[in-house]
């Protein structure tokens, strides 16, 4: 089971990136709650506990949302939807939380790891990589951290699909045709003439 996690939040008036940038200025990064009823509050957070939370989380763990208001504090069970970072910068400058419905099933995009290597790549073969996520769905408090793919025994000119995946019981990918997330392929001739000729203007320009 996971981890339960919360991560609390303030309600804010001052709206704008006259005010966004104050907020920042204070160590704290605006935001805003959104659920599937029509939600729309706008939020503060401290960006130290929200930086933690997102290395441990990133769009795939539901965790808890304490949101302070005037009138007191709510419990929201809660993903962090989108988050901006800073260009230079590592920081956080923007997040949206989503409130989910924990008996109902919803999208969600996931990170596909690779472990291993393939015969195919010991035989001269390269690995191609088509896909880093995969869209699922599933029940919020189902939802995988990560697809893990052994590629160990995939062999030259084999592949994985998404159709090939195993998946947690109640994930479903979503997909409306089979397609590869990766492949062991050998370069063709051709292919390594079209390598070298691209790196030949590059070699003169040095030059």
């Amino acid at each position: 089971m996971k981890e339960t996690l919360s991560l609390a939040v303030t309600t804010r008036t001052g709206l704008g990136k006259g005010a966004n940038r104050k907020l920042r200025a204070k160590d704290m990064v605006p935001g805003i709650y959104y659920d599937a009823t029509g939600a729309n509050v706008p939020v503060m957070v401290e960006h130290l506990p929200l930086q933690k939370l997102y290395a441990k989380t990133a769009s795939s763990h539901v965790f808890d949302l304490k949101i302070a208001t005037d009138a007191g504090e709510e419990t929201k069970p809660s993903l962090m939807w989108k988050v901006e970072h800073h260009p230079t910068k590592p920081r956080i400058t923007h997040v949206d939380f989503y409130g989910v419905d924990l008996t109902k099933a919803i999208h969600v995009h996931i990170p596909v790891v690779v472990t291993g290597k393939a015969k195919g790549q010991v035989k001269g073969g390269a690995l191609e990589v088509y896909r880093e996520s995969i869209e699922v769905v599933c029940l919020p408090l189902a939802i995988p951290d990560r697809v893990v793919i052994d590629i160990t025994n995939l062999d030259v000119n084999e592949s994985v699909q998404v159709a090939d995946l195993v998946l947690p019981e109640g994930v479903k990918a979503v997909y409306e045709d089979n397609f590869s997330l990766l492949a062991v392929v050998i370069e063709t001739e051709d292919q390594g003439e079209e390598t070298a000729a691209a790196e030949e203007p590059a070699a003169e320009a040095e030059a």
